[in-house]
This record gives structure tokens, C-alpha cells and sequence, in this order.
């Protein structure tokens, strides 16, 4: 439409009226993109993000797993008299000069 037929249609109709029709177009406008643009994307992406919430939990059991089992180890070894324990006590009395100088100045 032309200046000239808006300001016809607004001279016979009035403001408000053609007003509404220009906010319900747009209203019909962004409800038309939302759901033939938008829409497609975020179910797409949520699929994804289920995808990677469920490879998360896997990954989570994993762990969760390989820790219990280097516990496992870890208490066999005490059992049995090869314990870690003895061997990173006695790494930790034998400290370089460089780091005892670096944590007496940091205090």
C-alpha cells in the first residue's frame, strides 16, 4: 500500500482500527517465523542436549566405577603389606630447598 491508501484507509476507518490490523499482522508475522524457523532448532537442540546429558551420566558411572576399584586396590595393597602410603611419606621428608624457601615466604 501507498501513503495516499494508508491515509485513506486511516480517514475512513480511523487510527485505532487500522492500527490493530497492523499489530495483528505482525502478531500473525512473528507467530508464523516462531514456529516454522524457531521451533525446528530448539527441538533439534534438545534432542542434542538429551544426547549429551545421557553421555555425561556414562561417563560419571565410569568414574564412578574406576574409583571403587583403585579402592579396591589400594586396601589389597594395605592387606598385604605394599602399602602407597609408606613410599609418598617418605617422598614428602626429603623436600628440596627450592620449595621449603618458597613456602616459608609465602607465610
Amino acid at each position: 500500500m501507498d501513503t495516499v491508501g494508508i491515509a485513506a484507509a486511516i480517514n475512513q476507518y480511523g487510527f485505532p482500527i487500522i492500527a490493530a490490523f497492523g499489530l495483528g499482522y505482525f502478531i500473525y508475522y512473528i507467530w508464523t517465523w516462531v514456529t516454522q524457523e524457531v521451533d525446528p532448532v530448539v527441538n533439534e537442540s534438545h534432542m542434542t542436549l538429551i544426547a549429551l546429558i545421557d553421555r555425561i551420566r556414562m561417563l560419571d558411572n565410569d568414574l564412578i566405577r574406576l574409583n571403587t576399584k583403585l579402592n579396591m586396590i589400594l586396601q589389597e595393597q594395605e592387606k598385604n603389606g605394599k602399602g602407597v602410603k609408606n613410599e609418598i611419606s617418605t617422598s614428602n621428608d626429603t623436600k628440596p630447598a627450592a620449595v621449603e624457601n618458597s613456602s616459608s615466604r609465602s607465610l
